[in-house]
């Protein structure tokens, strides 16, 4: 005899036909469908331009008006959501986000026709983040997430060299990006010569450093580094020159020489300029002296006076009988001090003085 069959109990009956018509509400909610995208997650350069996919369709029970939005997540959890596009009522807002005004724009000029897709341009890299696209129409609602990351490519990239161009030295050629978005890898590559590094050389990709142990001159040429990361590449290139090694003995020579040379030139200048000084000085002193010892010179009339004046002394003494031996005083042998005198003057004085040598011979006559 078989044994009877076992009847649900009362309370999983229940529990079952509420499973169903969850379902069955489930059905009618979710007959508004996002088509997923073929990716999630976008890369994009600094300046370029994305396009974030929503398209969705629509089903006969959603009776309701049509909104879409695009919002930005927030990292912090603390912060609310920032509406940066919406399409209600047939018309666009895109005035929530000022950050993006002008650059931010649906894909299609219809979103009701079914693409809801977000086109951004002229990323930055502040642009990063997680969008959402809601689409809402009563009483369907759907949303999809897309992860963007907009990367800096490298730029101004600059190469240099580290540490002595001589033979036997190690030489460090360096390269660095002054912008880009991190991973950055370093490459290096000679661009003249054999065009392969050398044996002894050692690269690291991350800090972008080629180390040239116990250069040589062969290792002398053009070498190019490139940056890269996953969005674009920069380079730039140095030219490497190894050389003898100087001749410090030579240089330190020829440096003391040409000290002591213009050492003695120095010293010759400031001689000359003394000796100079001291001429000049001595000059001065003899034309002072000679000037002290110089007596004032005598004035012509008192030199007239005093000449007559010993002459007429002399007539006043004489008697006629010792004027025998007497003889008149020749014109010329009045002093030519008395006579020395401008062109104008010279005339007068002349007379005056011949009027008085007159006299006087004529007193000797007398």
């Amino acid at each position: 005899m078989e044994p009877p069959l076992s009847l649900p109990s009362p309370s999983l009956a229940v529990l079952l036909l509420l499973a169903l018509a969850l379902l069955g509400s489930a059905g009618l909610t979710r007959s508004l469908s996002i088509t997923p995208a073929d990716q999630s997650m976008f890369e994009k350069a600094e300046g370029e331009k994305v396009t974030l996919p929503c398209t969705f369709v629509l089903s006969d029970e959603d009776e309701g008006p049509l909104d879409i939005e695009w919002v930005l997540i927030p990292t912090d959890n603390q912060k609310k959501e920032q509406i940066i596009i919406m399409y209600a009522v047939d018309r666009i807002y895109n005035h929530y986000y000022a950050a993006m005004t002008g650059r931010m724009q649906f894909t299609s000029a219809d979103p009701k026709s079914g693409d809801g897709s977000l086109d951004i341009l002229n990323l930055k890299s502040s642009d990063t983040g997680t969008y959402q696209c809601k689409v809402k129409k009563a009483p369907g609602v759907q949303s999809q997430k897309i992860q963007l990351t907009v990367l800096v490519k490298p730029a101004r990239t600059k190469c240099s060299i580290e540490g002595s161009q001589e033979i036997g030295k190690d030489v460090t050629l360096k390269c660095a990006s002054q912008e880009g978005s991190p991973l950055l890898s370093y490459d290096w590559r000679r661009v003249s010569g054999t065009q392969e590094l050398p044996a002894t050389s050692t690269l690291n990709r991350n800090t972008g450093e080629l180390l040239l142990k116990n250069a040589s001159q062969e290792y002398s040429g053009v070498y190019s580094c490139v940056a890269s990361n996953r969005v674009g590449v920069d380079e730039c290139s140095v030219e490497l020159n190894v050389t003898p090694p100087i001749n410090t003995a030579g240089i330190i020579a020829g440096a003391i020489v040409g000290t002591l040379l213009g050492l003695s030139l120095l010293a010759f200048l400031v001689f000359c300029c003394c000796k100079k000084h001291r001429e000049k000085k001595y000059e001065k002193e003899v034309h002072h002296d000679i000037r002290e010892d110089v007596p004032p010179p005598k004035s012509r009339s008192s030199t007239a006076r005093s000449y007559i004046g010993s002459n007429r002394s002399s007539l006043g003494s004489m008697s006629p009988s010792n004027m025998e031996g007497y003889t008149k005083t020749p014109y010329s042998q009045v002093p030519s001090e008395d006579f020395e005198h401008t062109s104008g003057q010279n005339q007068t004085f002349a007379s005056s003085k011949y009027g008085i040598a007159h006299k006087i011979g004529d007193i000797t006559v007398v």
